[in-house]
């Protein structure tokens, strides 16, 4: 059941929203509107509204708020694994075929689709739905109705597997680890042109982009498309795979927890002070909204980082500890992994984080400054402007049915000797940090001989960089919750330049 945002001009800076279920789409064809963004302010002003009303007129329908689990985009979830009654047969019948060796990261995009987190998307994209999400960042369906989709999810190979495919409608995959994983069927083989693929998804086509000279740059000069039939789950045997929810077992657990809002949460580093204080702030603001079990999904990207990010298995093991600590409530928070590589493609790419994130069930979707972003790879200064992607996700074709949240500004309360809110009449009690002041320092801190972190998420956060340290390594967000205070050495160091310490 979709959501749509009703909206009615209040005064020149708030507006009404309403949320009513509606069995109808919109025409697509019509003038792309641009949706409110909801800014906690104007969040504020229809709270008090709608409780008066909801308070004085029973009747009134407007002052309702309705929610159920946002429909999948484009229709019912896609499941490309193969039913185990057909398995013998499709693998049997896959020996015979022109065989094509998947990387790591091609495995992970085998993922993302089988599991209907790209839904309607049924296997690697051919030319016609690769020139539609390259350079409309949506594709039409058979109904004339959009689906977003910011990102081409496609399979590169070479002129000797182009050969060796021939005339053949149909190849087995196989995964890094030699077993079949796979059939790609009725492929469709077409031309790879790299520079106008980078250029249309980065806006730059500098050296040092991660992704491209990870997989983009090393590719053949070919993309196969076709439909995927996947043999087995994907499965990575790393000790986390119980983490790695598909969208429709998602769903299930909202169902089983009762949720009637679920609000995600993406992140690829440690979670840190800030972050736990707007998830918390966000989930009090739904439940003065009106709704009764607002569910987080706090949705750490499992899938291709760059060298200098945080590893999985360590932010994996500091999550469970913010919750293990009581920093997000378990009662009310699901942790679990997005298979997704990750593109650094900001405003681009954030509009496949939030679709994603609709085919999980989510109906809000909190975005924070520069999303998907990263430093200029040549030139010292950010490769996006960092407010483009919140506005960028309030008017993207395709994605009207999921409501933004943007982060409130937050920072380090000298009075209060904790992360708070920004407030503009008192700035000269808040300190701000910047990422690159934060690389250098946390790195520094932690890696000195004499640094005993006192918490268990220091000590996970630690053994991390000692794990991955290279001399140019960089860390992003590293933290030290811990409900005893600050270490006495680690903690004023932190405090000092606005640090993340309880």
């Amino acid at each position: 059941m979709a959501l749509t945002i009703i909206k009615s001009h209040l005064n020149n800076t708030h507006y009404l929203v309403n949320f009513q279920q509606n069995s109808t789409r919109r025409n697509q064809n019509t003038r792309i509107q641009t949706k409110h963004i909801f800014h906690f302010n104007s969040l504020q002003h229809f709270i008090n509204l709608s409780m008066k009303k909801s308070l004085s007129s029973s009747s009134s329908s407007s002052s309702l708020i309705k929610s159920s689990l946002i429909d999948p985009d484009g229709g019912p979830l896609v499941d490309l694994v193969v039913p185990e009654n057909e398995k013998a047969l499709k693998k049997k019948e896959a020996e015979s075929m022109p065989k094509l060796k998947l990387s790591k990261i091609d495995l992970e995009w085998v993922h993302v689709i089988s599991e209907g987190w790209a839904n309607p998307l049924k296997g690697f994209m051919r030319e016609d739905e690769y020139l539609q999400s390259m350079h409309f960042n949506f594709l039409r369906l058979n109904d004339g109705n959009i689906v977003n989709m910011s990102l081409p999810i496609v399979l590169a190979i070479d002129d000797k597997d182009k050969e060796t495919i021939g005339l053949s409608s149909d190849v087995g995959l196989i995964a890094p680890d030699g077993n079949l994983i796979a059939i790609l069927r009725s492929v469709q083989i077409y031309k790879h042109n790299k520079e106008e693929r980078i250029a249309r998804i980065w806006g730059t086509t500098a050296p040092g982009l991660p992704y491209v000279e990870e997989v983009i740059t090393p590719a053949g000069n070919w993309l196969i498309g076709g439909d995927l039939e996947v043999l087995e789950p994907i499965k990575y045997n790393d000790g986390l795979d119980h983490y790695r929810l598909s969208p429709r077992e998602l769903r299930k657990e909202f169902d089983k927890r009762q949720a009637d809002a679920v609000f995600a949460f993406q992140l690829r580093n440690p979670v840190h002070n800030g972050h736990a204080l707007l998830m918390n702030d966000t989930r009090r603001r739904l439940l003065e909204m009106g709704y009764k079990n607002p569910i987080l999904l706090l949705h750490p990207l499992g899938g291709f980082v760059k060298a200098d990010d945080v590893p999985l298995d360590v932010r994996m093991e500091q999550h469970s500890k913010v919750l293990e600590d009581g920093v997000l409530d378990p009662e009310t928070t699901i942790v679990a992994i997005f298979p997704s590589p990750m593109h650094y493609a900001g405003p681009t790419e954030v509009q496949w984080h939030a679709k994603a994130r609709i085919n999980a069930g989510a109906n809000f979707y909190i975005v924070g400054r520069d999303p998907a972003g990263m430093s200029h790879p040549t030139e010292k200064r950010d490769l996006y402007d960092p407010d483009h992607g919140k506005k960028v996700l309030s008017m993207a074709p395709g994605l009207e049915k999921l409501n933004i949240l943007p982060f409130k500004v937050a920072a380090y309360d000298k009075t209060a000797k904790k992360m708070a809110f920004f407030d503009p009449s008192r700035a000269q009690d808040f300190l701000f940090i910047s990422g690159t002041k934060a690389h250098f320092l946390l790195k520094d801190i932690l890696l000195a001989p004499h640094c005993k972190p006192v918490s268990l998420k220091a000590r996970i956060v630690k053994g991390g960089y000692h794990n991955v340290y290279q001399p140019e390594y960089r860390i992003n967000w590293c933290t030290c919750l811990t409900k005893h205070g600050p270490h006495k050495w680690l903690g004023p160091h932190l405090a000092e330049h606005g640090g993340w310490i309880h």
